[in-house]
């Protein structure tokens, strides 16, 4: 019943979804108990991902069928998950961009990182982010419309099994006494990460075990493994740049750091898919 609390502090905390009423006394509210939620950010994309195929899945049914049909779908199931989680990952992207691009120096970066106003740097990260996800999901669902919904939701969980490890492997730097990010300053649990990874490789073997039973073959793991490795990689990047520009991270810098692994996620997959 603990980790259910968890879990429904998680989806309280990272998506918009109502958690509210007596639902919500019962789960409860503490700093230790957030800290303990963060385990269960892979599962918040576990809901967040299923959703979003739900909605992706209607919308290629019901357009009418034409060369477009992915991409109108892809647009709109994109402002749907935007909507599910509030932008609160794009709104880390924007605040880091913004403060990266906007100075050198570390405690300017800082800085900017958290002023609410928006620039240039990242209305620029955002848009071209967007972009991406949403080009590169009309592409994979241009050749397989089961791989477009089932990168969807793999990407979304694998995108947010990253920044647990961000906050196992470095320090928290910035406000700490305002940081919305703070309860997750401390270092995750061994046991945290375990439950985050149980949470991926439960999403990933059933995108394996779905594919493999419709299509039938190993080879429908080639995809998925491309897309994890691209994942990983672009996690590399994020951790390399947190570092030798803050040494450390951010609540924004995990935000940025789950949305270039989702969009990497979908260019390795794009990139796996049989021509």
């Amino acid at each position: 019943m603990q980790a259910l609390r968890h879990f429904l502090l998680a989806i309280q905390f990272f998506t918009r979804i109502p958690v509210t009423g007596a639902l919500a006394d019962w789960v409860g509210f503490s700093p230790a108990m957030l800290r303990a939620s963060a385990a269960h950010f892979p599962g918040v994309g576990v809901v967040v991902g299923a959703l979003v195929v739900a909605v992706t899945a209607m919308l290629l049914i019901w357009l009418p069928p034409g060369p477009f049909t992915p991409l109108v779908a892809a647009v709109l199931g994109t402002v749907f998950s935007v909507l599910l989680t509030g932008g609160f990952h794009e709104d880390g992207l924007a605040d880091v961009a913004d403060g990266l691009g906007g100075s050198y120096d570390r405690a300017r970066a800082l800085v900017i990182m958290k002023d609410s106003r928006v620039g240039a740097f990242g209305v620029l990260a955002v848009v071209l982010a967007l972009l991406a996800k949403v080009a590169l999901l009309a592409l994979i669902g241009s050749v397989s419309r089961h791989w477009m919904l089932s990168g969807l939701f793999a990407a979304h969980v694998v995108s947010r099994i990253w920044p647990l490890l961000l906050i196992r492997l470095m320090p928290h730097v910035g406000d700490a006494a305002g940081s919305k990010s703070k309860p997750l300053a401390d270092q995750i649990s061994t046991a945290g990460l375990l439950v985050g990874g149980l949470w991926c490789f439960c999403a990933l073997a059933t995108v394996s075990i779905a594919g493999t039973a419709i299509f039938s073959g190993v080879s429908e793991l080639r995809p998925l493994l491309f897309g994890l490795a691209a994942s990983a990689l672009a996690w590399a990047y994020m951790g390399r740049l947190l570092w030798r520009r803050l040494q450390g991270f951010t609540g924004d810098g995990l935000g940025a750091t789950q949305q270039v692994c989702e969009v990497a996620f979908y260019l390795g997959l794009a990139v796996a898919l049989p021509t």
